[in-house]
Parts: C-alpha cells; structure tokens; sequence
C-alpha cells in the first residue's frame, strides 16, 4: 500500500486557524471536495462529525484521524492539515490536537480502510515524524515532508 498516493499538494495545509473540531472538520472536507467536484463539502463534513460521535479519531500526542467511507468516492483519499494553535479533539490522551489527517475511502473498501488507518497510525505514531511535519514551513513543504514519510513506512 502506497500511502504517498493518499495525498496531494492541493489537500495539504499548513498552519491553518482551526478554532474547533468542528470548525476543523470543514475545513478538511471542503479541501477534498474542491479536489473532487463529485463528492459534497456539506455531506462530507456530516460523514465525518457522525463518525466522531461514535467517538473521537484523536488517537494522542496531537494527531486526529477523522475518517470515513464516502459514496462517489472511487479511491481513498487523504487531506492533511497542520494547525497553528492545537485545538481540543477529545483525543483518548486529552492532549489537543495539531496535525490531523482526514480519510475517505470508497464504501466498499471496508478492509483497505482499516489497513491505511493502521499504516498511518504507525507513521504518526513517531514523535521523530510528528516533528518533521511540525517543523514543515509551508504547505508544499507540509506535503514534500509527509510523502517522504509514507514513501518509507513499511509497506
């Protein structure tokens, strides 16, 4: 599984004002829904906040993971955002969140999804990796920087 394929320059931002998870949660759905015309910002953002009423995609240490299967999504796809001030995600260490990568996969793709939710776990589960995308200076950077991340995470 190539994780590199999960994201692009376009869906990747950089110290952004998130404000809240909610306000967050937008943000990341309008990103991939400007990159894909025939997926809805709004029904989006509804799929990602009916999932973290399920409970919290915060998995610690400052990363979310919100994530969801999408209708009219053909391939997974990824958005990452990095946030100017931490913001709180009820994550499981209730330490606030400031790096979040937002996951769409197809419906079908059940056992795709759990399997790029586990490799990306592992990447953001570094503190090494978690401070080169802190360190990141812009959003190009911010994508340069995570793609030599998952272009070396085992496969």
């Amino acid at each position: 599984m190539d994780l590199s394929t999960l994201l692009s320059p376009s869906r990747s931002r950089n110290r952004l004002h998130g404000g809240s998870k909610k306000r967050v949660l937008e943000q990341a759905a309008k990103l991939i829904a400007a990159d894909y015309p025939a997926l809805d910002p709004d029904d989006l953002f509804r799929q990602l906040t009916a999932r973290e009423r399920l409970g919290s995609t915060g998995i610690g240490h400052g990363i979310a993971i919100p994530h969801s299967r999408a209708e009219n999504c053909a391939t997974a796809i990824g958005a990452l955002i990095t946030l100017e001030e931490a913001v709180d995600f009820e994550a499981v260490d209730d330490a606030p969140v400031d790096i979040i990568f937002t996951l769409l996969v197809p419906n079908e793709a059940q056992e795709e999804h759990l399997r790029i939710l586990a490799a990306l776990a592992q990447v953001f589960g570094n503190a090494d990796n978690l401070q080169k995308l802190r360190n990141a200076e812009s959003d190009e950077d911010l994508f340069q920087r995570a793609r030599q991340l998952f272009d070396s995470a085992p496969a």
